[in-house]
């Protein structure tokens, strides 16, 4: 099948990650323009050779791997700003290595990764990207958004250039990950989350987007729970179908991160199973522009002959239903708290429309999780296409 789906991903691996970056390996139809590699799970350089190793076991060393930014935003903004001190800009950032190990992969072994890190900046690839596929880009943001928001700061106008944009993040009306009401990628760098939904809303008032972005937030992505038992069910599934040996090498390291990552959620309390939160986000995207695409081919006549007034999009209200693939969704105004002593980084969805603003996000409610991890585990059974 030709690669007809152009994609962007932005992710921090991360053991989740890891495992979203093994399923995208298994798709035939997507084009990976790019994958940028942002800090969040644990520091830049490290993300860097991590999402560089899983590719290279892979052998998809083809993959252009792009550096993010270092620090989140408002740390950028210490670093520069006229109050710039050794005081304010001296203490790293705080990572997840308690969730997905010192170096974020768990117990993982990975090669060492091949061929050079591409010159070009992780948000200035988002640019690229977006202007080498107008209006056909998918990007997808599994780890913190930063590098997107230093994307719309080069160009304002990116918006209007995709297809549509997932983020896997937040947690609305719901116990926290990270503190009480919030969730890692957005904690880790809130302001990147809001700017970016900002711009997406402002180019949405202007021209009328034709997809608002997607939200995909713990209190759904909790319910994707890998377990011990399903994990070596794909293992044994694998051995018994035509994946090279590659292809199990690949499993073999997913199987020793995932162990980690049990070991972290019974720690936690949670049992001894894995929140693969990423990703379903990944599949969620893909599935979803495949059908779009289908849709779009199969009345593209019918639109070029119709009056543009008639067929013009209508604007989502608040509270409607949307449609994606494995998911309930929800549509409402979203915003992320920035300035809350208890709540810094807290998204905040407007169920009731207090804020008289108009819808800017679809947010994903709930999966249908065995249906897709049925799906994820057939797929990792089968491994690449030939």
């Amino acid at each position: 099948m030709s690669a007809t789906l152009p994609l962007f991903l932005d992710c921090d691996p991360g053991i989740d990650d890891a495992i979203a970056l093994a399923y995208l390996c298994c798709q035939d139809d997507v084009d990976v323009v790019g994958i940028a590699a942002s800090g969040g799970n644990v520091a830049t350089a490290q993300v860097v050779e991590n999402t560089r190793g899983w590719l290279s076991l892979a052998g998809r060393s083809d993959v252009s791997v792009h550096t993010g930014h270092s620090l989140p935003l408002a740390r950028q903004a210490l670093q520069t700003g006229p109050q710039a001190s050794d005081a304010a800009t001296g203490e790293a950032p705080e990572y997840a290595d308690l969730t997905h190990g010192e170096a974020g992969r768990g117990y993982a072994r990975l090669p060492t990764p091949s061929g050079p890190v591409s010159s070009v900046s992780a948000a200035q690839a988002w640019v690229d990207a977006a202007h080498a596929h107008p209006g056909q880009l998918l990007g997808v943001v599994i780890g913190p958004a930063t590098n997107l928001a230093l994307a719309l700061e080069i160009d304002p106008d990116l918006p209007s250039l995709f297809k549509r944009l997932f983020i896997m993040g937040g947690a609305f009306n719901y116990r926290g990950n990270t503190h009480p009401t919030t969730e890692w990628n957005v904690t880790f760098d809130p302001e990147s989350t809001a700017q970016v939904l900002a711009a997406f809303d402002r180019t949405n008032q202007e021209e009328r987007l034709a997809h608002l972005p997607v939200i995909a937030p713990i209190e759904a992505t909790e319910a994707v729970e890998m377990t011990p038992e399903r994990l070596a069910t794909i293992l044994d599934g694998a051995s018994a179908s035509s994946a090279d040996d590659r292809w199990h090498s690949v499993l073999a390291q997913l199987a020793e991160a995932l162990r980690f990552y049990f070991e972290f959620h019974e720690s936690d309390g949670l049992g001894y199973i894995a929140h693969i939160h990423d990703p379903f986000v990944l599949a969620c995207a893909l599935d979803w522009a495949r059908q779009d695409t289908i849709a779009s081919n199969a009345t593209e006549s019918e639109r070029s002959h119709a009056n543009p007034e008639e067929t013009a999009t209508s604007a989502p209200e608040r509270g409607t239903a949307g449609e994606l693939p494995w998911a309930t969704t929800r549509w409402a105004p979203v915003d992320v708290e920035l300035t809350g002593t208890l709540t810094r980084g807290e998204t905040v969805a407007d169920w009731l429309g207090r804020w008289d603003r108009p819808v800017n996000a679809e947010v994903i409610r709930a999966i249908d999780a065995p249906a897709f991890l049925d799906h994820l585990s057939t797929t990792l059974m089968k491994g690449p296409p030939a």
